[in-house]
């Protein structure tokens, strides 16, 4: 019986052409000299896995790092519309006093 980890789309993330293909090609194998491949070859699905949930991660937080700039960067815009607007008001008020 495979590994639960060496089923190609488990988890409903895609492996590498070449990491199933390597992992079809281990279990055709004798049982003897299966062993210690399937070992490294679980630990290897892992890591591709667990570097593409990380990466996922990155690209999320970038994705909100971007939309929180623009808002700041709306925010900041309209501050200074507001503090220009207002010293207008003010320097107006002052003229005709």
């Amino acid at each position: 019986m495979l590994p639960k980890s060496r089923l190609p789309n488990d988890g409903g993330e895609e492996l590498p052409r070449e990491l199933i293909e390597l992992g079809k090609r281990i279990s055709q194998l004798p049982q003897s000299l299966q062993g210690d491949l399937d070992t490294y070859y679980t630990q290897v699905v892992d890591s591709v896995r667990r570097r593409r949930r990380i990466l996922a991660l990155v690209q999320d937080a970038l994705s909100q790092l971007r939309l929180d700039i623009k808002y700041l960067m709306f925010d900041l815009e309209v501050t200074r519309k507001e503090r220009d607007a207002l010293r207008e008001r003010l320097e107006g008020g002052a003229t005709e006093a």
